[in-house]
């Protein structure tokens, strides 16, 4: 894999124990122009208007915020200090939770930008792990916040082109005199591991179907395919172009020029400033006596400030920004796919399909909800599973509006999912598609030849050995394992034609296990339109036949539970340091029955030196599940 980086209860009130509702707001957001995308038009843009709040509303707003409680108040006057750094996650989180969440991160600067307490923003900007869907999803947000009038500061002390694509969008960027920067352009490394594993004695049997269904290549070849190199090409030069257009926008330059100045191979801070890169080079310390000053506070006073922790406790309720009687169901599926969860002791991540299943029933039996959103950011995974997920969503569909809305990444099982929706969206940069399948079986013999490992195996009938990890397949056992594989496919691909209402063999053109950006996505009919969460609600209204000026209450089915296990489980791990990357290719290292409908884990990394297309195996003994298990059997 590549890495890029709800139950029908017996009685009403036992549901709403479980969720947690949010409201929507009474505006819409800014999206990138979808123009000329096929059947794009026929769907509301959800454009974000600013609508400065009456008197009546003000009075109502000043009220609620005296009888808030002490910890969801804010003094007037105050910056929101929102810092930008690590891994940024599309869940909903309580209030323990560590991290950063794309839908809090969006919230708070709606909040912000009507919440007349907060003069303006101060944002910090550093190297982010996350795919390109969510930085558009929150640039966009940006650009709305400024809307508002207010303004919104951005310090970068360590950056490269992502991080620079969200500074670009506030209205000044500042950086230290010492500031780790890179704006040197994209590139993409593929390792490949198949010398390393034949030095080993394990040769992996892999199966896949697609022509450009990459998964498996690092564990086989030791270079790059032609297909594969194609796609990536593909998917950097998009991603590349889409960056170059979007500063030329926001700087005002000519694509030619700020391609140039890539090229120049710029180091020197300096240069930024001169060029007009940055607004001004500063110390954080700097930043803030200035904004003193933009606000008219005396030298020697405290700039008042509230984080975004904080900011993240005050609802939107005090702010007037409350939902209407309508209620959208939000169910959000982030991570690899699996069909049932894990143990006590390793609790799992990710997407289980019994339990995402059972949230989607209780929607479908409950009369409250006149939409769904589904919100995917997942790379697949279980083959089975995402069909038992797909079933589900198409049964629901039957009863209501159902948009799947793609962040990062919906590609393999994660596309599976999305077509058993009514409306398909999408960011631009999302990575979609993927539409094959691939099946992994290891041939231990060399190895446990050289380590003095054997075991002896009792059975009866022609195939009962065909997964055995001390040979390579026989030749009826292959046809087998591989016609099995190829009818797995054939599955994916008839379903995703009939869910697009495309012929067979037009679906299987843009099939083959072929990873398109969103863009590409809907110009091929795999995606309905392009846009973000704001827009995917409006869809719901006009789907739901809901006035668009109309407010709506969206109802987060996916807020994580409490859970002791996986406290104490999180510290654990931390405290002996488990480096799970190790454990899963320790894992991995035999074989399983399970198909796997799963892109190659592509991660956008902005890191000083460069920012990469970065193609790693360490999610690679993912792609062969209930591993340990199979190989204790084996023993």
């Amino acid at each position: 894999m590549i890495t890029h980086k709800i139950m029908a209860s017996k009685s009403t009130e036992i549901l709403e124990s479980d969720l947690t509702t949010t409201e929507n707001h009474e505006f819409k957001s800014e999206m990138d122009n979808g123009g000329g995308l096929r059947g794009d038009d026929e769907y509301p843009s959800g454009e974000f208007e600013f609508r400065k709040p009456g008197v009546w509303k003000s009075s109502v707003v000043k009220l609620r915020m005296m009888i808030a409680y002490p910890w969801q108040r804010v003094r007037k006057g105050s910056i929101l200090n929102i810092k930008l750094r690590g891994k940024i996650s599309d869940q909903v989180k309580r209030s323990f939770s560590s991290g950063l969440s794309l839908p809090e991160i969006c919230e708070n600067l709606i909040k912000a930008a009507y919440d007349p307490r907060i003069s303006g923003i101060y944002l910090h900007i550093e190297t982010l792990k996350c795919g390109w869907g969510k930085i558009e999803e929150i640039r966009r947000h940006i650009l709305d916040y400024r809307k508002s009038g207010k303004f919104i500061v951005g310090y970068a002390p360590a950056w490269s082109e992502k991080e620079y694509y969200l500074g670009c969008a506030c209205e000044e960027l500042y950086a230290p005199p010492s500031a780790y920067f890179s704006l040197c352009g994209l590139n993409c490394r593929a390792p490949f591991f198949g010398g390393v594993l034949e030095k080993v004695g394990v040769e992996p049997q892999v199966h896949r179907i697609g022509k450009y269904k990459s998964a498996g290549d690092q564990l086989i070849r030791k270079n790059i395919s032609e297909e594969n190199r194609e796609v990536l090409t593909t998917l950097l030069d998009n991603i590349y172009g889409n960056w170059v257009d979007k500063i030329s926008q926001a700087k005002g330059k000519r694509k030619e020029e700020i391609e140039n100045f890539i090229n120049e191979g710029v180091y020197q801070v300096e240069k930024l400033k001169e060029d007009g890169w940055i607004t001004d080079i500063k110390y954080d310390d700097e930043v803030t006596s200035m904004l003193k000053t933009k606000l008219g506070i005396a030298k020697e006073k405290k700039l008042l400030t509230v984080s975004y922790k904080k900011y993240s406790k005050v609802k939107k309720w005090t702010l007037g920004l409350s939902g209407g009687k309508d209620k959208i169901a939000v169910i959000r599926a982030s991570g690899s796919i699996s069909r049932v969860g894990g143990s006590f002791f390793s609790p799992s991540s990710g997407i289980v399909a019994e339990n995402f299943i059972e949230k989607i029933r209780k929607v479908r039996e409950s009369k409250r909800y006149k939409a769904v959103i589904i919100r995917i950011d997942s790379p697949g995974g279980d083959v089975l599973a995402s069909d038992l997920i797909w079933r589900e969503i198409s049964l629901l569909a039957e009863s209501k509006p159902v948009i799947a809305s793609m962040v990062d990444t919906a590609a393999s099982g994660g596309y599976y999912m999305a077509m058993g929706a009514q409306t398909i969206l999408s960011e631009n940069l999302t990575l979609t598609g993927s539409i094959g399948v691939i099946r992994t079986k290891f041939n231990l013999g060399k190895l446990y030849e050289r380590i003095g490992f054997n075991y002896e195996i009792i059975s009866k009938g022609r195939f009962a050995e065909l997964m055995a990890a001390d040979r390579p397949f026989r030749p009826d056992e292959e046809k087998l394992y591989a016609e099995s594989t190829q009818n797995m496919y054939k599955r994916f691909r008839d379903k995703a034609a009939h869910s697009r209402s495309m012929s067979v063999d037009k679906m299987e053109e843009i099939a083959q296990g072929r990873v398109w950006t969103g863009n590409d996505a809907a110009s091929r009919g795999l995606v309905d339109a392009i846009g973000g969460f704001s827009r995917a609600v409006a869809i719901a209204k006009q789907k739901a036949n809901i006035p668009q000026d109309k407010k709506v209450t969206l109802v987060e089915l996916s807020r994580p539970a409490l859970s002791l296990t996986r406290i104490l489980f999180g510290i654990g791990s931390s405290a002996i340091g488990i480096d799970t990357s190790l454990n899963q290719l320790v894992d991995g290292l035999t074989s399983s029955d399970e198909v796997q409908a799963r892109m190659d884990g592509i991660m956008l990394q902005g890191s000083e030196g460069s920012s990469s297309l970065y193609i790693l195996i360490s999610n690679v003994p993912a792609q062969i599940t209930n591993s340990k298990k199979a190989l204790d059997e084996n023993k």
